[in-house]
C-alpha cells in the first residue's frame, strides 16, 4: 500500500498486526492510576467506538493492558507503517492546498526527530499532544485528504468530530484542545478526562500542529539570554548561564547560548533527551560528573568560550556545586515542565531517573512530596547564588509558582504586584522589550520541503528587516537589530529539525512586509507554498498571569478576554486554521492560548487575508496591553493608529501617583 492509500484509507478494516514495544524510542512515563472501576470500563468503551464492533473482541484485553500498563490507550496497534516526518506538500493526498499543508504539519509535530514522545503522540513538554490516540490520528488524516475548500474539519481535543459545510474563506480546521468547565481544570482533573480518552493537554503548539522542534523556542531565548546579560550589564563572553532540561521546548536553551556567545551549562536527567540534543548538535558537551564539570566550567569562563555542556545529573546538585566551589553564575533559570511537576515534569534530587518514574506511577503521594522537598532545597541553592549577584529568573515553566506551593522560600512580601522575589522573564524582558512593541515569534514552514526555499525566505525576511530598520523609530531598534542578526545566522546555525522551518520574533508591520514579500515570490513562481504560523507564546495569542501576561499589572492578567477575542477575530479575517488551548507551558487550568496557521499561495486572496488577519493577531495585543497602562504599548499602539486611519484603540488616562500619597 503506497503512502497516498494509507492515508486515504483512515482505520483500517483489516486489523493490523501489533507492534512491538520499542524501548529505543523515547516513551511517555507510566500516568498514575486514577480511574474508578466504573470509569476504566468507561475508558474502553470510549476507545472500541472507533472500531467496527466485529474487532471489539479482541481490541477490548489489548486496549485494557495499555490502561493498566501507561494509564492511557495510545492504540500502538494502529501506529502507521510509513516513516513520520513532513513530506513536500504534493506528495499528500487531496482536494485542498490548504488541507494537505495542514497534514504536512501535523506530521512534522510527530516526527521522530521533533517530537518528545512520538509514539504516545506527544510533541513536547510531557503531556503535549497532537492526539490522544492513533485512531484519531487516522481519521484525522483521511479527512483532510477529502475535505474541500467549502468545508471545515471541526476537532475536540484531538478527536475529529468531522467535516461540516462551510466556505472558501472560512479556517479549514478548528482546534480545541482541554477547554474544561472552569471547576474542572485541576492537574488530577486533566489525568482523569485524559484517561478516559475526553480531552487532551495541547501545549501551546502540539495540538495546534505549529511545534517545528527547538528551533521554535531558540530565538526567543536567545533574545532572552542577551537582554539578561544587558540587564546586568556584562558581555556573554565569559559569562556563564545555569539552567535545566534538555526535552522538546528546553533542548533550545544551550544553542541559544552559544548564539549569545556565553558558557551554558544545562541539567538533565533523561539520557535519551540528551543523546537526542547532542546528537543533533544542539549541545556541545556531555558531563556526568560534578568534579570534571566543576573544573571544566572554570577553564572555560577564564577562556571566555562559547561552550554548551550538558550535566548528565539533577540541576540541583549543580547550584549546590558551584556554590561550594565558589563558581559565578551570571545568569540562571530552569526549563523543567513544572506545568506538569506530578507526571514526569520535574525529577527530584535525590532519586534516580528510573526510580523516580517508578515512584511517580505506583508511590503518587510519595513522589509529589520528593518533588516538593526538592524544590525547596532547589530554591535554596538559588537564593545562595542570588545573594552573590546571580540574575535568577523564571523560565515561564511555573518553578516559582510550584516552589511557592511547596514552601519555599521565594515569595515577596514587599511587593504584591511582583508576587515572587525572581522575575518571570517575561516581567522584566520579553514583556517590556519584546511583546509590549509587538515583537513575538512569528514562524514559517516551506511546504515543497526545499532547503533552496528556506534559503530564500531568510534572504528576502532579511531584505524587508533591512529596509524597515532604515526609518525604524529608536525605541524599536535594538529589537530589529536583533532579528536581523539571528536571520543573517540561521543558516551557519542550523537550526532545521524537521520541517524547513524558520521563526523571527518581529512585530505587526515586519510580519505583514514579510509575509506579503514571500506572497509575491510564490506569484512569481519562485517560491513554492509556505505555511506562517506563530509560537501561542507571542504578543496576544495567550493569557497567562505566571507568563505572557505577567507584566500586566491593572488586575487583568487572570482574565482570558484577550485570547479569546485573538482566535475568534483571526477565524474571520482569513486563518486557515485556529486552535484555542487550555493549559501550556505553566499548566492545566493556568493558561488559555490561541493560535493559527495560514497558507500563502501566491494568490490575491492569500494577500488580502494576510494583511488583515497578521495586523488583527498582533495589535489585538498591543491594545489590551496598553490599556493595561504599560508604556511600551502605548507607544506602539500610536503608532499603529497613525500608520492605519481604521485603528481606534482606547487608550487609558494616567492618574497621577501623587493622590494615593498621604
Amino acid at each position: 500500500m503506497s503512502f497516498k492509500e494509507a492515508i486515504l484509507q483512515g482505520i483500517p478494516d483489516k486489523l493490523p498486526p501489533l507492534k512491538p514495544y520499542d524501548p529505543a524510542v523515547n516513551h511517555a512515563p507510566k500516568r498514575k492510576a486514577i480511574l474508578s472501576a466504573y470509569e476504566q470500563e468507561l475508558a474502553l468503551r470510549n476507545a472500541l467506538r472507533y472500531f467496527d464492533p466485529k474487532h471489539h473482541e479482541v481490541l477490548l484485553p489489548e486496549f485494557r493492558e495499555e490502561l493498566e500498563t501507561y494509564g492511557r490507550i495510545y492504540m500502538y496497534r494502529f501506529r502507521p507503517d510509513y516513516t513520520m516526518h513532513a513530506r513536500a506538500v504534493d506528495e499528500y493526498p487531496g482536494n485542498s492546498l490548504q488541507a494537505r499543508s495542514i497534514m504536512l504539519m501535523i506530521q512534522n509535530n510527530l516526527d521522530p526527530a521533533v517530537a518528545q514522545h512520538p509514539h504516545e503522540l506527544i510533541t513536547y513538554g510531557g503531556n503535549g499532544g497532537v492526539f490522544q490516540n492513533w485512531a484519531q490520528y487516522l481519521l484525522t488524516m483521511q479527512y483532510l485528504a477529502q475535505m474541500t475548500d467549502e468545508q471545515t474539519l471541526v476537532m475536540y481535543s484531538g478527536h475529529p468530530m468531522g467535516l461540516f459545510p462551510s466556505h472558501e474563506n472560512a479556517p479549514r480546521v478548528v482546534v480545541t484542545n482541554g477547554m474544561m468547565i472552569p471547576n474542572y481544570s485541576k492537574p488530577d482533573d486533566w489525568e482523569r478526562f485524559n484517561a478516559l480518552g475526553v480531552t487532551q493537554y495541547g501545549q501551546m503548539t502540539a495540538g495546534s500542529y505549529m511545534y517545528i522542534g527547538p528551533q521554535g523556542i531558540v530565538h526567543g531565548t536567545t533574545i532572552t539570554v542577551l537582554n539578561g546579560f544587558r540587564k546586568i550589564g556584562k558581555a556573554p563572553k565569559g559569562g556563564l548561564f545555569l539552567t535545566s532540561g534538555l526535552g522538546g521546548m528546553s533542548g533550545a536553551q544551550p544553542k541559544a547560548g552559544n548564539i549569545a556567545g556565553c558558557v551554558t551549562v544545562c541539567a538533565e536527567v533523561n539520557p535519551k533527551a540528551i543523546h537526542t540534543r547532542h546528537s543533533q548538535g544542539w549541545v556541545d558537551e556531555v558531563i556526568s560528573d560534578l568534579d570534571v564539570l566543576s573544573e571544566r566550567v572554570k577553564a572555560a569562563k577564564a577562556a571566555k568560550e562559547t561552550v554548551s555542556i550538558a550535566y548528565a545529573g539533577n540541576v540541583v546538585e549543580v547550584w549546590e556545586r558551584f556554590d561550594a566551589d565558589g563558581i559565578q553564575v551570571d545568569l540562571g533559570s530552569d526549563q523543567t515542565s513544572l506545568h506538569n511537576p506530578w507526571a514526569g515534569g520535574y525529577y527530584p534530587v535525590g532519586l534516580s531517573f528510573e526510580a523516580a518514574n517508578t515512584m511517580m506511577a505506583e508511590q503518587p503521594d510519595k513522589f509529589k512530596a520528593q518533588v516538593q522537598q526538592s524544590l525547596k532545597r532547589h530554591a535554596a541553592a538559588i537564593n545562595k547564588h542570588t545573594a552573590r549577584g546571580t540574575y535568577f529568573f523564571d523560565y515561564g515553566n511555573a518553578f516559582l509558582l510550584e516552589a511557592s506551593r511547596a514552601g519555599a522560600a521565594i515569595l515577596d512580601t514587599e511587593n504584591p504586584a511582583r508576587e515572587f522575589i525572581y522575575p518571570s522573564y517575561v516581567q522584566d524582558i520579553m514583556g517590556p522589550m519584546c511583546f509590549d512593541y509587538g515583537f513575538g515569534p512569528f514562524r514559517w514552514v516551506c511546504a515543497s520541503g526545499d532547503p533552496d526555499d528556506l534559503a530564500k525566505t531568510d534572504a528576502l525576511a532579511l531584505e524587508v528587516l533591512e529596509g524597515l530598520m532604515e526609518n525604524a523609530p529608536e525605541e524599536i531598534r535594538q529589537q530589529m537589530a536583533d532579528n536581523i542578526q539571528w536571520i543573517r545566522g540561521a543558516q551557519e546555525n542550523k537550526l532545521v529539525v524537521g520541517s524547513q522551518a524558520r521563526i523571527l520574533y518581529a512585530d505587526s508591520q515586519g510580519r505583514i512586509a514579510i509575509a506579503e514579500a514571500f506572497n509575491k515570490a510564490i506569484a512569481n513562481g519562485e517560491l513554492g507554498p509556505v505555511i506562517l504560523g506563530r509560537d501561542h507564546h507571542d504578543v496576544s495569542g495567550t493569557d497567562s498571569p505566571y507568563r505572557e501576561t505577567s507584566n500586566i499589572y491593572d488586575g487583568s492578567s487572570f482574565t482570558a478576554d484577550m485570547a479569546i477575542h485573538n482566535v475568534i477575530g483571526d477565524s474571520f479575517r482569513g486563518a486557515t486554521w485556529v486552535s484555542i488551548h487550555n493549559g501550556g507551558g505553566v499548566g492545566w487550568g493556568e493558561v488559555i492560548n490561541g493560535g493559527f496557521g495560514m497558507v500563502l499561495d501566491g494568490s490575491k486572496e492569500a494577500h488580502t487575508r494576510l494583511r488583515q488577519m497578521l495586523f488583527w493577531d498582533v495589535n489585538n495585543g498591543i491594545a489590551r496591553r496598553s490599556w493595561a497602562r504599560n508604556e511600551e504599548a502605548l507607544f506602539a499602539i500610536k503608532a499603529e493608529m497613525a500608520r492605519e486611519p481604521k485603528l481606534k484603540v482606547t487608550l487609558p488616562n494616567i492618574v497621577d501617583d501623587s493622590l494615593f500619597k498621604p
